[in-house]
This record gives structure tokens, sequence and C-alpha cells, in this order.
């Protein structure tokens, strides 16, 4: 009997020992993901950083005013005025609704379908 257990302890430390084995592989694949993701999101904030730096350069006010001289006559754009902008009370908002007020039941099923 004490050989029995013998065979199932030995048996039981190589399967643990396996599996330990398994795990520290998986778990150096994993590592080597989560690297190359933190790579892959370092590189997108650079591009990020860069986009707009980029945009901000092609949105300066002085080349957008440019812009609109230089196609003035395509676009017709013109500075804006402080009489182009409305005032509050002049904006219509959706009308508030009063809640629906429900006294009877719905029918959900047919009557006939439940004899």
């Amino acid at each position: 009997m004490r050989s029995f257990y013998y065979v199932m302890t030995s048996l039981m430390v190589i399967g643990l020992a396996f599996w330990a084995y398994r795990e520290n592989y998986e778990t150096q694949e994993a590592q080597a993901r989560s690297v190359e993701v933190q790579q892959q999101i370092a590189e997108a904030r650079e591009r990020l950083r860069f986009l707009n730096a980029e945009w901000a350069y092609l949105n300066r006010p002085e080349r957008l005013r440019d812009l609109a001289e230089i196609n003035f006559k395509r676009l017709g754009l013109l500075p804006l005025q402080p009489n182009q902008f409305g005032k509050v009370d002049q904006v219509s908002f959706p009308r508030v609704e009063e809640p629906l007020d429900i006294w009877s039941t719905v029918e959900v099923m047919d009557r006939e379908a439940e004899q």
C-alpha cells in the first residue's frame, strides 16, 4: 500500500512540475505581449502629440486669415462680427411635455390564446 502512495505522490509531483513549467512559459509570453502593447501605446502617444502640434500649426489665426483672403472669391468668408451671434432668449428650446397618465391596463396577450 505504501508503494501505491509513493507512486501517486511521485505522479502528483511530476504533474505539478509540468503545470508550473507551462505556467512559467505562459507568464513569460504574457509579459512579452505586455511589453509590445506598451511600446505600441508609447508610439501612439508620440504620434498623437505630433498630430496635435501639426493641428495647432495649421490652425494658426494668421494662416487661416490669409487662406480666407486668398479664397475670398470662391468662399466669400468674412470676419466674424459681434452682431452675428444670437442671444439666449432667441433659442427655441423644445417644450417640456407632461408625462403621460396611464390609468388603464394594457392587454398583452390575446384572451383566446390563453384558453
